[in-house]
């Protein structure tokens, strides 16, 4: 990457901000980087592929401009589940009356509408709660035909054309991806996206079709977004490059009281594997259309901080909102605050998985345990296919971590990943070459000066992917 200024994030935690109307131009993902996106996400449930195609264009152009790698997530829609049509368009359903469920096409009245998913009439039995737009509404199937579902309404309400249907009783028969999807993610992997956001996860088996899909192109980042991916959550993150707690989905499945908890068992559960977790959805809903944030989304927020997420995410915020900049500002600000607290980084030390019984894990401990030892200025983990970083950054050390790697597709994975400052580096074939590349990019990227030192991390043989076995102390000179 050529010549720039050094562009340095305050703070651990990272952000990442969703593009839409509100953000399509050069000039505001610039100002929105400048001012802390670190990953930008495209929401393929909006948008043509022209429009994707001339943002993930002007993000790489902005990537030469700042010499900096920038992550790029393609967010695939995944199946959506809705009612059909009503004659008059839209209908009051009323507690306590029934409301049947069918396959005919005719459009539908207070008495009934088509439900354009026989997986759902096979999949549900009686007592089988549905619920309908985002969960406003709520009916009980009290009766089962092989073409339809008789239901009781439970909690009533005005319900108008395509509204969409949550099954959160029972597994369904759907794969997590469309045919839509299928040509989406086509689309993503050929321009060179970093991270695929997986959609209506429900088994390790929908992670292992993107990944096969993907081959290695792009990292999935599975979205933890209904209750049945959640009964299966150690074997799906197993699977998992990443992981996203999408609250607004799994928020309509869960009852509210149990989607903070799950947020943090995910968090947790992702920690310990060293996967990097996002915490995503209404966190600065507010700021769609107020130049600030309520208290309890900063609370919010902070929160997320507090349990380890590796990044916090803006959604509509940023892309359809009247205050993107301020809403990227106002996280960072947050952010950056949180870290500075005693309290959080207290909170970081009790709550660290122990390494696994491994040479990288060991080496990644102890990485961190000597930085701390000798307050050293930064640990320099050089990566091939970025698992070295990783493993370092799940140890969440005190000292920075550069993130060095002869790979741009490493380089902008890395973009998500807690604590780490990401570079292209050249390559290097001995150790003491490494060390001497290690304390130079160190001083000139702003971490190290003069007299400091620095904890390099490699594996030998150098270039080779999953071989992290050496650790060096570098005196700064």
């Amino acid at each position: 990457m050529t010549s720039r200024p050094v562009l340095r994030r305050r703070r651990r935690t990272k952000i990442i901000a969703t593009l839409g109307p509100a953000s399509s131009t050069a000039e505001v993902l610039a100002k929105l980087h400048l001012t802390g996106a670190d990953v930008f996400r495209l929401n393929f449930s909006h948008g043509s592929h022209e429009d994707h195609a001339a943002r993930i264009g002007i993000i790489r152009d902005l990537e030469k401009r700042f010499g900096r790698p920038i992550g790029i997530l393609a967010d695939v829609q995944g199946p959506k589940l809705r009612v059909g049509r009503f004659q008059a368009g839209r209908v009051a359903l009323q507690t306590g009356q029934g409301f049947t469920l069918d396959l005919n096409p005719t459009p539908g009245d207070a008495r009934r509408v088509q439900l354009p998913h026989p997986e759902i009439i096979e999949a549900a039995g009686i007592g089988t709660t549905l619920l309908l737009d985002d969960g406003k509404l709520r009916l009980r199937v009290t009766r089962k035909r092989e073409d339809r579902l008789e239901t009781e309404i439970v909690t009533g309400g005005p319900l108008s054309d395509r509204k969409g249907v949550n099954v959160p009783d029972v597994a369904l028969p759907i794969p997590a991806l469309t045919q839509k999807d299928r040509a989406d993610l086509d689309f993503a992997l050929e321009h060179g996206v970093d991270y695929i956001g997986l959609s209506f996860v429900q088994r390790p088996e929908d992670v292992a079709e993107a990944k096969a899909i993907a081959a290695g192109r792009a990292w999935i980042m599975t979205k933890m977004e209904k209750p049945q991916a959640l009964e299966n959550l150690d074997a799906i993150l197993e699977l998992s490059d990443a992981v996203m707690v999408a609250r607004g989905d799994l928020g309509v499945e869960l009852p509210p009281e149990e989607v903070p908890l799950a947020q943090k068992r995910i968090v947790r559960a992702a920690r310990a594997l060293g996967r990097p977790v996002v915490v995503a959805t209404q966190m600065l809903e507010s700021m769609i259309s107020a130049p600030a944030p309520t208290r309890a989304e900063a609370s919010d927020v902070a929160t997320a901080v507090f349990d380890g997420a590796d990044a916090v995410m803006l959604s509509a915020e940023t892309a359809a909102g009247q205050y993107p900049y301020e809403a990227v500002n106002i996280m960072d600000r947050i952010v950056a605050r949180v870290e500075q607290d005693p309290g959080w980084r207290a909170g970081i030390e009790a709550s660290r998985p122990e390494p696994e019984r491994a040479t990288a894990d060991a080496i990644a401990a102890a990485a961190r345990q000597i930085a701390h030892t000798i307050s050293a200025s930064a640990i320099c983990a050089f990566t091939a296919s970025g698992a070295t970083a990783l493993r370092v950054a799940r140890e969440r050390p005190e000292a920075p971590v550069l993130g060095l790697t002869t790979s741009l597709a490493t380089a902008r994975r890395l973009a998500v990943c807690w604590g780490v400052h990401a570079l292209l580096v050249g390559e290097t074939h001995t150790m003491t070459e490494t060390v001497a590349r290690a304390t130079r990019i160190a001083m000139t990227e702003g971490f190290a000066t003069h007299g400091t030192e620095v904890v390099v991390v490699a594996g030998i043989p150098f270039g080779q992917a999953g071989t992290t076995n050496a650790l060096r102390v570098a005196h700064v000179s």
